[in-house]
């Protein structure tokens, strides 16, 4: 791949919602930040025991759809919100109607997140054939600064392609195909993708033309002190191994470290990374790690999270000091081999 033109387009399982957790940045440290909902327990191969990820049945109630929003600090995040879907609705449609500014969906969205379709856009039709998304808008689409592009664009993509039934996106505005975006010629040749990236960002020094995309899931909390997850694709040296790199740039944490939080300690060591029938086991050594200690929730999901969505395995297996029975603060077992959720950060509206 020309890495000149990821640099443009920029440098995943699914089965629960990840709710808004109270756990500190350390791996083994805790703090509280206000009452916060409380996640169930008893998890059996997957991060939380519930059902919500479960296939959308149209006309239900308390149907779970995740957009992305763009929070008070200008990051992009995946929320997840409860909403109904008509007979024939397709959640694809849903959710792109969710994001436009200032529409019929603003009063839904939490506090400090903002929608960043241009205010007026309309979704004149929506199709996916072949895993690919066709949304046609309406002109007011159109109508956006440059600065808000690339943030445009990833907001479609990642919404779009959380859903399984989609891995690409293409654009139409009033029928036509469009080969760039209309504003400051993001291109559009090809079908979207996760590889566009999300908030991306370089590693210090990094040399771009021999770059890899990680992208890293960090926390971030609300003026009403509700903790979500933030992802952030980095451009890192070409690793050996993306699985190990990917948590070694967990570990070391953001770069912005005003806005968002780490959620390990960086004496933290990656003992070993295995991967085997798309399975990733991860061992991570601490010496004052104690068997049977309850780790972090907030560093075990968000561990999940990053090594899903950077390598595109569908579990991931974590030991710690190369011991499988884990547990954390919520009882939540991690014994067994976990997937990643469909719905991240069901932050209240």
């Amino acid at each position: 791949m020309v890495q000149t033109r990821w640099i443009r387009r920029a440098a995943i399982g699914c089965l629960l919602v990840l709710p808004i957790i109270a756990s500190g940045c350390g791996l083994f440290s805790k703090q509280t930040n206000g009452a916060i909902d409380p996640p169930k327990t008893n998890a059996t191969n997957s991060i939380e025991g519930t059902n919500t990820g479960q296939a959308v049945e149209p006309g239900q109630d308390g149907d779970s759809v995740t957009v992305y929003l763009q929070d008070r600090n200008g990051y992009l995040a995946p929320v997840a919100l409860q909403t109904t879907f008509g007979e024939k609705e397709l959640p694809g449609q849903k959710a792109l109607e969710i994001m436009v500014d200032g529409g019929v969906y603003a009063s839904q969205l939490p506090e400090d997140f903002r929608a960043v379709l241009p205010q007026g856009t309309q979704i004149k039709s929506f199709a996916i054939e072949n895993g690919l998304a066709k949304i046609d808008f309406s002109e007011a689409f159109n109508n956006y600064t440059n600065t808000d592009e690339r943030t445009i664009v990833e907001a479609i993509t990642w919404t779009l392609t959380a859903l399984p039934e989609i891995k690409g996106v293409e654009i139409y505005t009033e029928g036509e195909r469009l080969n760039e975006m209309p504003v400051d010629g993001f291109p559009l040749d090809e079908p979207l993708t996760r590889s566009v990236g999300i908030n991306l960002e370089a590693a210090d020094g990094v040399n771009y033309a021999n770059s890899t995309p990680v992208t890293l899931y960090f926390s971030s909390h609300t003026s009403n002190d509700e903790q979500y997850y933030v992802p952030v694709t980095r451009l890192i040296a070409r690793p050996e191994s993306k699985a190990k790199a990917a948590l070694e740039q967990l570990i070391s944490g953001p770069l912005n470290k005003k806005e968002l939080t780490a959620v390990i300690t960086t004496d933290v060591l990656v003992s070993k990374v295995e991967v085997k029938d798309g399975i990733i086991t991860v061992d991570l050594e601490d010496q004052l790690y104690e068997e049977g200690q309850p780790a972090p929730q907030e560093m075990l999901e968000a561990l999940v999270l990053s090594i899903t969505e950077s390598t595109g395995a569908s579990q991931v297996q974590i030991l710690l000091n190369g011991q499988s029975n884990i547990i954390d603060e919520n009882n939540n077992e991690y014994n067994k081999p976990v997937s990643r959720p469909h719905h991240v950060n069901a932050i209240k509206s």
